[in-house]
């Protein structure tokens, strides 16, 4: 009597069941997969959130499809400051990116047909997809010193048969740290304005791009990560017609204001302004069918857009901590290898394949109380990767970070 959208039933894998037996008997688990920052021991400035919930005026209700102009203009004027500007009216809001591709994947694709996704990066796009009756397939990313799209490969599968109906590009990648360079974002236009597919960058983390120059960074113009919303784009006054990519870039206040109680993201819509004017009056219908963004949080936007900038630094500090005590602690001498990345909340730890990694990560919970997340988790391509979040407080991760170096050199 249930649909086939997805498997069922999900069986637990040994390492979640550890986890439950671990936790069940009181165990101390260093945590270095924790995704959340409400949970790693920043100060949050929960007054002020409190005072902007309470002024936003929580007994209204003002159902708007797009969102309501005040909450889209906040948005719009915190990208502007950033040097990325949109336009309030190309600007949609949505509850949390996962929605936002929701209503993406509806709005490109019929049943059955298939969107590109990167490979490796974090697996939700299989289920989002799965949930909306479409097909995710996978283009690669290579490793050479940084990670990035193989755009031979993604040329290849936009020109099969079958040509995608989206490409997905996480920029920078979740978890390979991996962004967009200056000299591949128009090439990936090119290739997704051949094969008649729009692209999907999601750049929730793209307030946390290491600081040029940073321990492992790239240098030299070729290697500048760069937003698919270049500046200018979708500006008033800046007309385009003809050829081009349409484009949707997604943000939120989850990952860019450290806020994911908040549940607001947005959509931004670039391209063409005859294929922007269509894609938005449709978005707009899917939008109307479901109206799920909290009028409260909307009318608090420009309030949480502020006291989020106080988080986001107070992350990036933690970020930069915990990325500098790892190269530090790996050095040259070590077996292991920290793979160069662009930013993001994560690291990637290359270790010896002595074990899989399935049983170097089930060794490191069941016998150091450390959890990590293996390769496999993200679809590497091979062995052997250990995935760190680098959000946990600094003693927690430099201790855990001890643990997890100690367990190779036994090896």
């Amino acid at each position: 009597m249930f649909s086939r959208r997805l498997k069922w039933p999900f069986p637990s894998n040994r390492l979640s069941r550890l986890l439950d037996d671990k936790r069940a008997r009181g165990a101390r688990v260093l945590d270095l997969t924790e995704s959340n920052p409400t949970r790693v021991g920043l100060r949050y400035p929960a007054e002020a959130i409190g005072a902007a919930l309470r002024t936003a005026g929580a007994a209204a209700y003002e159902p708007t499809a797009r969102g309501l102009e005040q909450a889209r203009t906040a948005v719009s004027e915190w990208h502007a400051r950033r040097g990325r500007p949109a336009a309030p009216e190309r600007i949609l809001l949505t509850a949390s990116t996962s929605e936002a591709y929701a209503f993406l994947f509806k709005l490109l694709a019929d049943p059955g047909e298939h969107v590109l996704v990167p490979r490796p990066s974090y697996p939700l796009f299989d289920y989002l997809a799965a949930l909306e009756g479409v097909r995710a397939s996978a283009y690669p990313l290579n490793y050479d010193d940084r990670w990035s799209i193989d755009l031979e490969a993604l040329e290849r599968a936009c020109g099969a048969a079958t040509p995608p109906r989206a490409i997905v590009v996480v920029n920078p990648n979740n978890p390979t740290g991996s962004a967009v360079q200056v000299g591949e974002r128009a090439r990936l236009e090119e290739i997704a304005a051949a094969a008649g597919a729009a692209i999907i960058s999601d750049e929730v983390f793209f307030d946390y791009l290491d600081a040029p120059g940073a321990a492992g960074d790239a240098s030299g113009s070729e290697r500048r990560a760069v937003s698919l919303l270049p500046p200018g784009a979708g500006s008033a006054g800046t007309a385009r017609t003809g050829g081009g990519a349409l484009k949707f870039v997604l943000g939120g206040l989850s990952k860019s204001c450290g806020l994911p109680q908040m549940k607001l993201a947005w959509v931004i819509v670039d391209g063409p302004d005859d294929r922007v004017g269509e894609a938005m009056d449709r978005l707009e219908l899917v939008a109307d069918t479901y109206l799920s963004v909290s009028t409260p949080v909307q009318q608090a936007a420009i309030s949480l857009l502020a006291i989020g900038e106080e988080v986001r630094t107070a992350i990036r500090r933690r970020l930069d901590a915990n990325l500098d005590r790892l190269r530090r602690a790996v050095g040259s001498a070590s077996a292991c290898r920290v793979l160069g990345r662009d930013g993001g909340w994560s690291a990637i730890l290359q270790v010896p394949a002595v074990l899989s990694e399935e049983d170097m990560v089930l060794d490191l919970l069941a016998q150091d109380d450390v959890l990590v997340h293996p390769g496999y988790f993200f679809d590497f391509p091979r062995e052997a990767f250990l995935v760190l979040s680098l959000l946990p407080g600094q003693d927690m991760f430099g201790e855990a970070l001890q643990r997890i170096l100690a367990r190779i050199d036994r090896r």
